[in-house]
């Protein structure tokens, strides 16, 4: 697929720090993310990894910003980033328009922060962007005022709502791989 690349965002050691890291979900993420890197590999679209840095465990010093340990080896470039987006403070968006890139392939850990606003800013600096939710990773989460929790799926549902038609295709790994 020409003038596309594949963002891998925040799949890194850092997050198994987390109370909140559970691996219900991360058996198929790991298949799903895993299969899109190697058809990506095999079609010759660049592979971006994006690493959060900030404290405690997302601290360069910690030794944990590095890959999940069963993340295929491969990528072209590493951004690491210091807010939710992989735009702002990166480079990132003058490495993809030196190559023409035009397209964006949106996968990694958390789908509706890290990955949502980098799918939302994507956007909004004119890159078509792809949206492959189910190799994307979240946990459940509460609301703060009313103590509802919302599951992983669901949370995954709203981003799928709130970035279709407007910031991003939503498209399946299976779909994607296809398409390649």
């Amino acid at each position: 697929m020409p003038n596309t690349a594949l963002i891998v965002i925040d799949v890194q050691q850092s997050f198994l720090q987390r109370p909140f890291w559970v691996e219900d979900d991360v058996p198929e993420f790991q298949q799903n993310i895993s299969q899109l890197i190697e058809a990506c590999v095999a079609k010759n679209v660049p592979i971006v990894r994006i690493f959060h840095v900030a404290g405690g465990p997302f601290a360069l010093e910690s030794g944990l910003v590095t890959p999940l340990d069963w993340l295929p080896p491969q990528h072209d470039v590493v951004f690491h980033k210091h807010v939710h987006n992989a735009f702002s403070d990166t480079g990132l968006d003058y490495w993809l328009r030196k190559r023409k890139i035009t397209k964006l392939l949106i996968t990694g850990i958390r789908t509706e922060q890290c990955c949502e606003t980098t799918a939302r800013v994507g956007s909004d600096i004119g890159y078509e962007v792809d949206f492959i939710s189910d190799a994307t990773l979240t946990f459940a989460m509460s609301h703060p005022q009313t103590g509802r929790t919302l599951s992983a799926a669901e949370i995954k549902e709203r981003t799928e709502v709130v970035l279709a038609g407007r910031f991003a295709n939503i498209v399946s790994s299976k779909a994607c791989i296809n398409s390649l």
